[in-house]
């Protein structure tokens, strides 16, 4: 959830006032993540002093700090190292103490900027007091700032000095739980150290010369396996950590290959640490993404790929990738927030999702991704769709296509649901994981558990580089491009229909299939235009919240059948960008209790678009109305479900396959959602409380 950002030159000047701009900018890249505070350290005019800035609220509110601050912008670094964050609260109120950057002593000596959760810090903090440390803050990620100092220190009284990676690889042998980390020191002036467990983390890269290779070797040594003693030793119990044994690892003798240039000079070259390629792309297109364990150690303008952990068949070197991201598209444009570009962005963006992967004229589906596993999955028990929130409704969307085509059972799980009940599976089980980011932390130990259970894993995203496209056996690219707004709209778009395109896939060696399989593929080509066409009823819709809605403090949704998760959506949206309570229910369930709530002051939205259950919809609509309820109804063009002006509104949309009518109904939904929000004030692409990427148990 929470933004890191660091920034890196060497033998590129850069004056302080430019190294701070970077740092907020970079920092603003990441606002749609979600956050409560923010921070910055930088160095100061001395070598060995460094400096935090920090403040709870937003970017504008620590940009303000800054500027009232006598700095000295105009002192000129060759070599700096600036570390930013954006905090969203986990441990601790949003208050100064808990800001990061987190020190470890008056002096910040070593400084820190985390994202995660540290499960083990009530233990290594009741062991740092028991050395004498004193805590600023309630948080967990304190901590970890005062144990780089501690193990610093315990090696320093030995007579032992330990390279920046080595320091790091201990302190995190001593680390439980999930991270993304920085961290910088008055002891390595102009060396970073960043690290991940289970929270994203990229290094970009810019220089003006070409890197020799487009890979960083991963470099394995054996210094740190000699340094760290059993925890069943009374002496680690005494003194906390032991120091590790002098060894000719800890010189530096190795080169990356990447930077080495061709007259034997140093390069001049910038790097960017993030915990999103958003942050990054106005900078460089080259980026490394780190994975699980690693530690990129970045000294004399070159990146270093330690291990934290060694495992078995892991790759020896990680690949600078070329980002295909444009910064256009994280900016707003002509729109007043990114969620509603990218409510209109969505014409496009589900045609991207289709090209090059569907073949109009012959009926075919290609998806690349998956076309080598097709013959597995189709033998595999069961399918088990795992996700949560709006990609939890995506897979509720489609199930029964998948089902319906493949014949395969399909069960769907909400991922901490599912992690909780620690439910069964199987070798012969294909599970499927569908995420935006790529980074849910539910949704990521739910693969792990099932990766660990031998089952076949694929992974339909939007995030390339993600932990989940990199861990998952196989998986699909939605391609819906950058999605800033936190409340997911053109994602969840194209994840229903990469979803209904692997259903096609799986589904293209039946006979039986094919007339059903040749409707669908029709009906997704022209989804693109027809999304435009529901899009030009804004106006329409504005008004309807303007005149009936803006007041409302609840809201039902009904649906049946296909409609079922578009009502559940349409509520989630509605809940989480306009405050307002809704509720999206399974129209056949009315009768069982929440027709108790139905009167002629609640709102209810009913969508009875034609399919084989339009019959039961609108005999539940006929339930609502003879209570006096005055439902705002949701069918296809030119046709009225209610006479006699029993409905509040009526609002239109083009019809399409049966399957494929979420994908238009929705976007009425989304629409209100965004009014609602704009007429009562709320700060759209911000809700309080919420994250985009939600990278927490």
């Amino acid at each position: 959830m929470c933004g890191i950002f660091g920034y890196v030159n060497f033998l590129v000047d850069k004056s302080r006032g430019e190294i701070v701009d970077n740092l907020l900018e970079g920092l603003r890249r990441l606002e749609y993540r979600g956050y409560d505070s923010t921070g910055i350290s930088i160095d100061g005019d001395n070598r060995d002093e460094t400096l935090i800035i920090k403040t709870p609220g937003k970017v504008s509110a620590l940009k303000q700090k800054v500027d009232s601050m006598s700095l000295n912008r105009d002192t000129v670094f060759e070599n700096h190292v600036g570390i930013a964050h954006t905090r969203w609260a986990t441990h601790g109120q949003p208050e100064y103490s808990n800001c990061h950057p987190h020190r470890s002593d008056p002096n910040c000596e070593f400084v820190i900027i985390h994202n995660g959760i540290i499960t083990n810090f009530r233990e290594l903090k009741t062991l740092l007091l028991s050395k004498g440390m004193e805590f600023e803050s309630e948080t967990d990620s304190e901590c970890i700032a005062k144990l780089f100092k501690h193990v610093y220190d315990t090696n320093m009284k030995a007579g032992i000095y330990l390279d920046f990676n080595e320091l790091t690889k201990q302190v995190l042998y001593e680390l439980e739980g999930s991270y993304g980390l920085l961290v910088k020191s008055s002891h390595y002036p102009g060396e970073i150290c960043g690290t991940r467990k289970g929270s994203p983390l990229l290094v970009g890269v810019r220089t003006d010369r070409k890197l020799k290779v487009d890979f960083v070797d991963v470099e394995f040594r054996d210094s740190a396996k000699d340094g760290v003693i059993s925890h069943n030793t009374q002496t680690q119990e005494e003194m906390g950590l032991l120091p590790v044994t002098p060894s000719e690892s800890n010189l530096r003798t190795s080169q990356s290959r990447a930077f080495l240039s061709d007259d034997g000079l140093p390069m001049p070259v910038e790097f960017f640490l993030s915990s999103d390629p958003a942050s990054v792309i106005q900078h460089t297109k080259k980026v490394l993404f780190l994975e699980d364990d690693d530690i990129a150690h970045i000294y004399d303008g070159e990146l270093h790929i330690h291990r934290a952990k060694k495992s078995a068949g892991e790759s020896t070197t990680r690949q600078i990738q070329t980002l295909e991201m444009e910064l256009n598209e994280i900016m707003k444009g002509p729109y007043k927030h990114f969620m509603q570009k990218e409510i209109f962005e969505q014409p496009d963006s589900t045609f991207n999702t289709m090209r090059g992967r569907l073949d109009f004229e012959n009926s075919r589906v290609i998806l690349g991704g998956i076309k080598s596993w097709l013959p597995t999955i189709r033998r595999c028990r069961r399918i088990i769709m795992i996700a949560c929130g709006t990609s939890y409704h995506s897979c509720l969307a489609t199930r029964s296509i998948f089902e319906e085509l493949t014949e395969i059972p399909v069960s769907i799980e909400l991922a901490s649901d599912f992690l909780d009940r620690r439910s069964p599976v199987f070798r012969d089980d294909t599970c499927l994981f569908v995420s935006q980011s790529g980074e849910t932390a539910d949704s990521i130990l739910a693969l792990q558990y099932c990766l660990e259970r031998g089952a076949l894993t694929v992974g339909i995203v939007n995030s390339v580089g993600s932990s989940m496209s990199r861990q998952t056996h196989c998986g699909v690219h939605i391609n819906a491009g950058p999605e800033i707004g936190v409340a997911s709209t053109k994602a969840y778009t194209s994840q229903y229909i990469a979803l209904v395109m692997f259903a096609l896939s799986l589904s293209s060696d039946s006979i039986s299939k094919s007339e059903r399989r040749k409707e669908i593929i029709e009906g997704l080509k022209h989804i693109p235009q027809q999304i435009k066409t529901v899009l030009s009823m804004e106006d329409k819709i504005k008004s309807l919240c303007d005149s009936n809605l803006n007041d409302q403090r609840s809201l039902l949704l009904l649906g049946r059948g296909y409609q079922h998760a578009t009502a559940l959506e349409g509520a989630l949206k509605i809940k989480e960008i306009s405050y307002m309570h809704s509720e999206g229910v399974l129209a056949g369930e009315l009768k069982h209790g929440v027709l108790a709530l139905v009167d002629d002051k609640l709102p209810i939205i009913a969508f009875a678009t034609k399919d084989s259950l339009f019959p039961k919809v609108v005999s539940a609509i006929e339930q609502v109305t003879a209570r006096e309820g005055r439902p705002i109804i949701i069918c296809n063009e030119g046709h009225e479900v209610l006479a006699g002006g029993k409905a509040l509104a009526t609002l239109h949309v083009p019809l399409t396959v049966d399957c494929l009518q979420g994908l238009l109904n929705i976007i009425p939904l989304q629409l209100m959602s965004y009014w609602l929000a704009v007429n009562r004030g709320v700060d759209v692409d911000f809700p309080r409380n919420l994250a985009k990427s939600v990278t927490v148990e």
